[in-house]
């Protein structure tokens, strides 16, 4: 075997169709033997072959170049070796004991020479007629077609695959990014909890307030950027599922928090529902978060923002709800696609990731996130059937 070839051999190897061109080159001409031979400057290496009579080659093997007449770009046909006016006395002939032999040239798309389809036969054949050479430079067309699509092929395989890894790798990298940065924005956050506690002047509080904020937008943006990740990593969203502790309190700290560091809108909150359920508190607080904050940003400060929760025939509803310019149509059917973001006021703009990672806990919850949007109201449904 010729480890040097080893990938034209290959390639060669790989299209289905060869075997079948040989058979019926062989059957068609009344010849023995027939190969695709990969033909370099100095190099001839057999590919693929069909012996029926016993001529001892196989793919991987080689022929002394000097010994064959297969080096050419144009094709070579030989009905009887006595009678050819050019190759009678050549030495091929006799070194290999055959009478008739034809060549044509596998040329590439891009002009390149591959090698040669060839046949040889121990008795005289029919070879120099427009059907058979049309027949071989058909085959010949169709061996170099399939080796370029296959090239292709490999490349285009090779880049998905550089780029899943590269894709891979960003992601982990974000995944470890946003958990480094849980910590140093945790600890920020106890700072002006604690600040707040202490006596300040007006304007020192109203600084914490601005940098406690900028805090919830940061752990927000944190946690759905960690979720992304996730999901493109292949974990997904994950849940905790129990009923050991009640919902509200949960709903109740996110429309605080978000209502406290948000100002200049009026949150209304009605939370009418049997507690505990059984859900990913942590979770439905996150999806609750987002759907407030993105009311917060775009909802109209002339009107309330409210958020109300109720079971009703098995199911739990949770909806926010802003007043403003109505959703546009087109918008409406890429809202839950990530990094989608809609028009929002200066410095008011985020990743895009909100509403996408809401969708995506309705969706391990087992429910459905909807969204209407009218001149009059913008709502954001959540709904979630009961586990009993």
């Amino acid at each position: 075997m010729n480890n040097d070839f080893q990938a034209d051999i290959d390639a060669i190897g790989r299209i289905a169709a060869v075997p079948m061109i040989l058979d019926v080159v062989c059957r068609s001409t009344g010849m023995g033997f027939a190969a695709v031979a990969r033909v370099t400057e100095d190099r001839w290496i057999a590919c693929q072959v069909l012996d029926a009579i016993e001529f001892g080659l196989k793919p991987g093997d080689e022929l002394k170049l000097k010994t064959t007449i297969c080096d050419s770009r144009e094709a070579v046909v030989i009905d009887e070796v006595a009678n050819d006016p050019v190759y009678s006395n050549h030495h091929m002939p006799a070194i290999y004991g055959f009478q008739s032999y034809i060549s044509m040239p596998v040329i590439l798309p891009d002009g390149s020479f591959f090698g040669t389809l060839c046949a040889i036969g121990p008795r005289p054949a029919r070879l120099n007629n427009p059907e058979t050479i049309g027949m071989f430079k058909l085959f010949a067309e169709l061996i170099a077609f399939h080796l370029h699509a296959n090239e292709r092929l490999a490349r285009t395989e090779a880049a998905l695959l550089d780029e899943r890894k590269i894709s891979e790798f960003r992601e982990q990298f974000v995944a470890v990014l946003g958990h480094d940065l849980r910590n140093p924005v945790a600890s920020i956050d106890s700072g002006t909890r604690m600040l707040l506690r202490s006596p300040l002047d007006e304007k020192a509080t109203d600084i914490v307030k601005l940098i406690r904020g900028s805090v919830v937008r940061m752990s927000g943006l944190i946690d759905n950027v960690l979720d992304l990740a996730r999901a493109r990593l292949g974990e997904g969203v994950v849940l905790e599922l129990d009923d050991a502790e009640p919902l509200k309190p949960t709903l109740v700290q996110v429309i605080d928090e978000l209502a406290s560091v948000r100002t200049g809108h009026v949150v209304e909150a009605n939370l009418d529902f049997e507690d505990p359920l059984k859900c990913d508190r942590v979770r439905i607080g996150q999806l609750l978060s987002n759907l407030l904050g993105n009311a917060l940003m775009h909802g109209s400060e002339d009107g309330p923002i409210r958020v109300n929760a109720s079971i009703d025939n098995g199911v739990f509803e949770l909806w926010v709800s802003n007043t403003g310019e109505p959703i546009p149509p087109e918008t409406m059917a890429q809202l839950f696609l990530p990094f989608f973001r809609r028009e929002a006021r200066a410095g008011q703009q985020g990743l895009g990731l909100g509403l996408y990672i809401a969708s995506e806990i309705a969706r391990v919850h087992g429910g459905t996130l909807e969204v209407s949007s009218t001149p009059e109201e913008t709502r954001f449904t959540f709904r979630m059937p009961l586990v009993q």
